[in-house]
């Protein structure tokens, strides 16, 4: 018996992976210092944990419409109106299972058979087996370290083909930490009305950006670029919320019923508790979500001043999100403690072999001369953290 062609060839998380090991180990009682995870270690504010509470005790916990409840439509709809400067209607708001499950219906929607879906490498390690599960082919296009890992937008013309769907632009960025400009947003914008191509602006760090860098959606630009957007967004990130799984796409009438039907036979309503919880997020107090910003900086300094100090490797300073690319390429080929690294999961294996540091490896997103570090944990940590990786290459 022959199973999916189309399922069986992808790829796991090697993000997931590395973090299960590390979690292994360190129920095994070694103390690990993890920089694997995209996942802010403060607790969901105090007011969004309640309204979940709330909802509880008063009973509020049935099915609701397949693709969202009304009232959360609304909030999301009056927050993209006021921080986005983007006019979206309820029906062209989709709520889903966390922003990955908005991504997948995207995808979904949007792409057939042999269709090409450019993106950025350094990408997410979802987004290539995401396009793959929708049947198209992820296309790949190599952003340098010196541009900070943006496109070059001369460049990512020529790898636009009659086939070519979709791009993919991700900002702020996982894994670079990368923010567009406003220029760099508008030439991308100009491509894609010119070429008819759809952009997948996965926005989930929008509220996590620093020094004097702004988020900009690229959907608010014009409305030529907006009907041709698929906003992805959700409340994991900024909100401390990770677990309670809500995203949402915004994006033309044509494509969110689409996005809609599918979520109604694949899953129907995202969690209920979860959804009223993100109407408190949104319409709530948002002094926290400032403060876990504030935070995120000072740590971001703290991790970029320190891997420019150890020799051997480097970084550029991350705009946006919470994780720092670390260049390794001037350790590769070099051997420690009898362990030769020959690419990015040897460079992995052996911080946390030898070093009890979780790192993700670059090849997880594209680049084989990177491992990734989160920031998302305590300065102590850090600081630790990094300690060990300095004495482990030194």
């Amino acid at each position: 018996m022959e199973l999916s062609r189309k399922h069986k060839n992808l790829s796991p998380s090697l993000t997931l992976a590395i973090s299960a090991k590390a979690k292994k180990m360190k129920e095994e009682g070694i103390d690990i210092i993890s920089f694997s995870v995209g996942e802010p270690d403060f607790n969901t504010p105090e007011n969004i944990r309640n309204s979940a509470i709330d909802a509880i005790n008063n009973g509020n916990i049935g099915y609701t419409a397949a693709s969202g409840m009304p009232a959360l439509k609304a909030s999301i709809c009056n927050k993209l109106k006021k921080e986005n400067n983007l006019e979206y209607t309820q029906d062209q708001i989709i709520v889903s299972n966390g922003a990955k499950h908005s991504l997948y219906n995207a995808f979904q929607a949007i792409c057939n058979d042999g269709d090409e879906v450019i993106m950025a490498s350094p990408y997410w390690v979802s987004y290539p087996e995401l396009v793959k599960m929708a049947g198209a082919v992820p296309v790949f296009v190599n952003c340098k370290e010196e541009n900070d890992f943006k496109y070059d937008i001369d460049e990512l013309e020529k790898y636009i083909t009659d086939k070519t769907k979709a791009i993919i632009l991700n900002s702020p960025s996982n894994p670079t930490g990368s923010v567009y400009t406003i220029e760099e947003l508008e030439r991308i914008a100009d491509l894609a009305i010119k070429h008819n191509i759809i952009v997948v602006s996965d926005e989930i760090y929008e509220k996590l950006t620093y020094d004097e860098t702004k988020h900009i959606s690229i959907a608010s630009l014009n409305e030529e670029i907006k009907n041709l957007t698929i906003v992805i967004n959700g409340l994991a990130k900024g909100y401390a919320m990770t677990g309670w799984r809500i995203g949402y796409t915004a994006s033309n009438s044509e494509i969110a019923k689409i996005m809609g039907n599918i979520q109604s036979h694949a899953t129907s309503n995202p969690n209920t508790i979860a959804q009223y919880a993100s109407i408190e997020a949104l319409e709530g107090d948002q002094s926290s979500i400032e403060f876990m910003r504030r935070e995120f900086d000072k740590r971001r300094k703290e991790m970029v001043e320190r891997v420019n100090k150890i020799n051997g490797l480097s970084c550029r300073e991350p705009k946006g999100a919470f994780y720092v690319m670390v260049n390794i390429s001037k350790i590769i080929g070099k051997e420690y403690q009898g362990y030769k690294i020959n690419n990015s999961m040897d460079c992995a294996d052996y911080l946390l072999e030898k070093a009890a540091v979780a790192v993700v490896p670059g090849i997880s997103f594209g680049d084989d001369n990177f491992i990734r570090l989160s920031y998302a944990t305590s300065l102590e940590n850090i600081i630790e953290g990094l300690n060990r990786i300095e004495k482990a290459i030194s």
